[in-house]
């Protein structure tokens, strides 16, 4: 758990893939910027993937955790695709080349690392936290691009799930360039768990925000709840916000507040690509409702199962959702299994009536308290904001 203060050469080979994995802590390596190398593992291989290699080199370890602070960089812009990064180096070894997944149709991060570094790549390494892919979308298979660029081995850290663009490494492999997956696999899969949790489960990764009082209060009996928390954690909501890809209330909530459901900036003005706005229920929504307004798309499911909800933003390619609803909705989610992620606004104020935060989970004894693991503590101003996780994750895998 993080407490922070805050306004963060034995190789087996496989149809020419190798898998890896370091020794211990390897000893720390500068390189560029404030990069370091560090002492992570730096990620399991699956059981099917055979027997791991336990030799991953320092320099491997550096230069995989700057692709790993690269592709953070493509975090809420991206969508549906995932935050990837890449460096190249030379044959010197010496950077040459890095980029990161920006948006949608534009570069992969392999093709922006490869305009970089030019002829320089050739006989060089690239390190990818994502296998690169074998299919033509919006863009063209990133394999073929190493493949053009003359690069004589490529290190990425997480195979990619799915299958419509998986396969690079093979490719790559049947060209004899050098190919090996593992580097840093946890830190990878961290930094993109959103989009592999999608892919993998078929279903949107779920968080669900709210703010409440010391006793548990997220509204007045009056229904009154603008505002508990303070400036600081209201600004950090919707830095929140612009890293997902949908945002979910019910209609009470929508009826009661009234919210615009954007992601604003300071003034108060809508900035960058704004999230899905989702209505869930079936009560009307008058027309001046705010969530009506063309500051960003809305989508009305008039439904009150959590699933199909999933299901439908599913077919919408969202990857993460946002849940603010109230306490019905989030009860609701909580009940089916389909939160994956708590974040929590707690003031330091006390209301001792009014609406708590979560309705009804049908517990009748202690017994049936529902845990979670307490991932990090940050203090925005006077409140503090609590990260979340399940102590399972109940969503099945599925086969893409």
């Amino acid at each position: 758990m993080k407490v922070r203060m805050g306004g963060a050469r034995d190789r087996r080979v496989r149809s020419g893939v190798r898998t890896t994995r370091p020794q211990g802590c390897a000893e720390r390596v500068k390189r560029v910027g404030a990069v370091r190398a560090g002492c992570h593992d730096p990620g399991r291989v699956r059981d099917n993937e055979g027997p791991s290699v336990n030799n991953a080199s320092p320099i491997d370890i550096a230069w995989m955790r700057r692709a790993v602070e690269l592709a953070a960089l493509g975090i809420g812009t991206t969508h549906p695709n995932p935050v990837v990064g890449c460096v190249i180096t030379g044959r010197d070894g010496h950077p040459v080349g890095e980029g990161f997944h920006a948006y949608p149709g534009g570069p992969h991060a392999e093709v922006e690392a490869l305009r970089m570094a030019g002829d320089r790549a050739r006989g060089g390494t690239a390190y990818i936290t994502l296998e690169p892919c074998n299919h033509t979308g919006r863009t063209g298979p990133c394999a073929d691009a190493l493949i053009e660029a003359g690069v004589a081995r490529v290190v990425y850290a997480v195979p990619d799930p799915n299958r419509q663009a998986s396969g690079g490494a093979d490719k790559l492999a049947d060209k004899n360039i050098q190919v090996e997956q593992g580097v840093l696999q946890d830190e990878a899969e961290a930094v993109n768990h959103v989009w592999l949790h999608s892919i993998r489960t078929g279903r949107p990764f779920v968080t669900w925000k709210f703010a409440t009082t010391l006793d548990g209060r997220s509204a007045a009996p009056d229904r009154s709840s603008r505002w508990i928390t303070g400036p600081l954690a209201r600004a950090d909501v919707h830095r929140k916000r612009a890293e997902c890809d949908a945002i979910a209330v019910g209609t009470q909530t929508v009826l009661d507040d009234d919210p615009e459901l954007t992601v604003r900036d300071a003034e108060n003005q809508p900035v960058g690509r704004q999230p899905l706005r989702v209505v869930v229920g079936d009560r009307d929504i008058p027309a001046t409702a705010r969530v009506r307004n063309d500051r960003a798309e809305t989508l009305l499911l008039p439904t009150h199962d959590p699933a199909e909800v999933l299901r439908q933003l599913d077919d919408h390619q969202i990857r993460h959702l946002w849940l603010e609803g109230g306490p019905t909705l989030a009860a609701a989610f909580l009940r089916a299994g389909l939160v994956d992620q708590i974040v929590a606004y707690v003031a330091p104020a006390v209301l001792g009536s009014g609406f708590s935060a979560i309705g009804d989970l049908g517990a009748e004894s202690i017994a049936d308290l529902r845990r979670f693991t307490l991932a990090d503590v940050t203090r925005l101003g006077d409140d503090v904001r609590l990260t979340l996780t399940p102590l399972t994750t109940p969503s099945p895998q599925r086969t893409v």
